[in-house]
């Protein structure tokens, strides 16, 4: 009975020795960081299901980054880079959630496919770089003008240079057109 009593106070008093206090506070806030994550995305789930369950949003987590990305014309009639008014209702729905991630970037990310600018763009957008950028852009716009702090805010352009899909196809090159707000560490 003794030997019972003494063995799990053996393993404490060895294992206790094994893990500093700084690694095991690390390795607790990497903890409360994934809860706090997943909490997150449990909420962008709930926000946007019509729109994942229609194929429209896809929301994903990889690598303590949390990545929403919104099919084009989600947000944007084709070749405009102003948003539509549904466009506006989606990210309305989880601007609550982006201002709540007090302590995350949030990356706005334009892409489109391979496709060339019409000529009544053109004067405005030259390359779909461009026409990526002002998406991007526009989106950013609309989160700060809600309250999101735009010393959190970022966007970037990639025109056709990142593709998910191939170019060959309609499919694929509706996978291209897209935005993702991507939610990431401030020291990133």
């Amino acid at each position: 009975m003794l030997k019972k009593a003494l063995l799990p106070l053996a393993l404490v008093a060895a294992l206790g020795g094994c893990v500093s206090q700084s690694t095991y506070n690390q390795e607790v806030q990497t903890a409360n960081t994934y809860a706090a994550q997943s909490k997150t995305y449990q909420a962008l789930n709930a926000q946007l299901q019509k729109e994942v369950q229609a194929d429209q949003v896809r929301i994903k987590q990889l690598e303590g980054r949390l990545t929403i990305t919104l099919i084009d014309e989600i947000l944007f009639a084709s070749g405009s880079a102003e948003m539509h008014a549904a466009g506006r209702s989606t990210l309305e729905k989880i601007v609550g959630t982006l201002q709540s991630t007090t302590d995350k970037r949030i990356v706005i990310r334009g892409y489109t496919d391979n496709e060339p600018i019409g000529p009544a763009l053109r004067a405005r957008y030259p390359s779909n770089w461009e026409l990526s950028t002002a998406r991007a852009s526009d989106v950013v716009r609309f989160l700060q003008a809600k309250g999101i702090d735009p010393k959190r805010l970022e966007a970037a352009g990639y025109g056709e240079y990142q593709p998910v899909a191939s170019n060959a196809t309609p499919a694929g090159r509706k996978e291209n057109r897209r935005i993702e707000i991507v939610l990431t560490d401030m020291a990133y």
